[in-house]
C-alpha cells in the first residue's frame, strides 16, 4: 500500500494509491491533562478557542516543521490507519519544506516510522507541488511555483526534475490570519478568535482593491468593555491589515526570479508562474505578483491538493521521481 501524505502547519491531506485523496482534516490534537488524545482532526478544530481547562487543542506542526514530536506521531499514526484500514504496513511519502534541515527531516521520517509507515520518504514541498500541479518538472524547461501553505510559502525554480533556486518563507495562512486579529484589535479595540479571523480572510480577504466591496459582520469581544461586540468590516480594510505578509511573499518572488539563471528566465516569462496551496485562494494574490514582477502568474486548477497529488504520484513512480526525491539523513 502507498500513502502520500501532505504534512501541512493547518491541513493534512492524504492521498493513497488508485483511490486519491482520502483525507483532508485539520491538523489539530486535542489532548486532556494527562497528555491522553481526546480529538484529530475535525473533531479537534471545532475545540480550538472552546476548550475546558482539562483539555487543550494543540498544532503540533509549526511554520511547516513538527513543534511537538509526541503528538505529530500519534497525529500521523492516526490519519495513516485511516487511510489504511489494512494489516500491511504502507510505504509512505511526506512532503517538507525546501528550506527545512537535516534535523528536521529526520524528526519528520522517523515519526512517520514510528506511527506504523513501512519505508518513509521525503520530497520537497515545491517538487510535489509541480507534480501535482502537472508541472513538466523533469525537463530541461524551467518552471516557478510558489507554493503559499498555513505556515510557510514555498517559492522555487525547477528544472531537471530538480530545484534549481528556491527560497522558504516562514509566512503563510496563519499569519495572514493573525494580521487580520492583530488589525481589527488595533483600529476597533475588538478581540477576535482565529477561526472568525480565518473567516474574514475567506470571506472578504483581498490582495488588490476590489470593483465591488465586499462587507462583513465581525463578532468579538470588545477589549475596553470587555463585553460581546460586533463590527462591519470591508475588503479594503483586510487588504491593508494583509499588505504586509503579501510583501514579504512578494519580496521572496523577486529574489528568486533575480537569482534565476536568465535562461530558465525566459522560460518563466513565456510559460508563467503557477500558483498553488490554499494562500493562492486568497482573491487577486496572483494579480498582485503579475504586477509586480511582470511575469504572468496562474492558480493551478487544484491548488488546495497538489503537494497531497504530487508525493502520491511521486511514490507511484517511485523510479521516474527518486533522483528528485531528498536523499536519506
Amino acid at each position: 500500500m502507498k500513502i502520500g501524505i501532505d504534512l501541512g502547519t493547518a491541513n493534512i491531506l492524504v492521498y493513497v494509491k488508485g483511490k486519491g485523496i482520502v483525507i483532508r482534516e485539520p491538523s489539530v490534537v486535542a489532548v486532556s491533562e494527562d497528555d491522553h488524545i481526546v480529538a484529530v482532526g475535525d473533531e479537534a478544530r471545532e475545540m480550538i478557542g472552546r476548550t475546558p481547562g482539562a483539555i487543550t487543542a494543540i498544532r503540533p506542526m509549526k511554520d511547516g516543521v513538527i513543534a511537538d514530536y509526541v503528538i505529530t506521531e500519534a497525529m500521523l499514526r492516526y490519519f495513516i490507519k485511516k487511510a489504511g484500514r489494512s494489516f500491511t504496513k504502507p510505504d509512505v511519502m511526506i512532503s517538507v519544506p525546501a528550506g527545512v534541515t537535516s534535523v528536521e527531516k529526520r524528526a519528520v521520517r522517523d515519526a512517520a516510522l514510528k506511527a506504523g509507515a513501512r519505508e518513509a520518504y521525503l520530497i520537497e514541498e515545491p517538487l510535489a507541488a509541480a507534480i501535482g500541479a502537472n508541472v513538466p518538472i523533469s525537463g530541461p524547461s524551467g518552471n516557478l511555483i510558489i507554493d503559499i501553505g498555513g505556515g510557510t510559502s514555498e517559492i522555487a525554480v525547477i528544472a531537471l526534475g530538480g530545484i534549481v533556486v528556491s527560497r522558504s518563507l516562514r509566512v503563510g495562512g496563519n499569519r495572514f490570519d493573525e494580521a487580520i486579529t492583530s488589525y481589527i484589535r488595533k483600529k476597533y479595540n475588538l478581540m477576535v478568535g482565529e477561526r472568525t479571523a480565518e473567516e474574514v480572510k475567506i470571506r472578504i480577504g483581498t490582495a488588490l482593491p476590489l470593483e465591488r466591496e465586499l462587507h462583513m459582520e465581525v463578532r468579538g469581544r470588545d477589549l475596553i468593555a470587555g463585553l460581546p461586540r460586533t463590527i462591519p468590516l470591508t475588503s479594503s480594510e483586510v487588504m491593508e491589515a494583509l499588505e504586509q505578509p503579501l510583501q514579504q511573499i512578494v519580496g521572496s518572488v523577486r529574489a528568486v526570479l533575480e537569482e534565476t539563471p536568465p535562461e530558465l528566465s525566459s522560460d518563466i516569462i513565456d510559460k508563467g508562474m503557477v500558483m498553488s496551496g490554499g494562500g493562492s485562494l486568497l482573491r487577486n494574490i496572483d494579480k498582485l505578483l503579475t504586477q509586480v514582477t511582470g511575469v504572468p502568474c496562474h492558480v493551478a486548477e487544484n491548488s488546495l491538493n497538489c503537494v497531497a497529488l504530487g508525493t502520491g504520484l511521486a511514490l507511484e513512480h517511485f523510479d521516474f521521481f527518486k533522483k528528485s526525491l531528498v536523499q536519506r539523513v
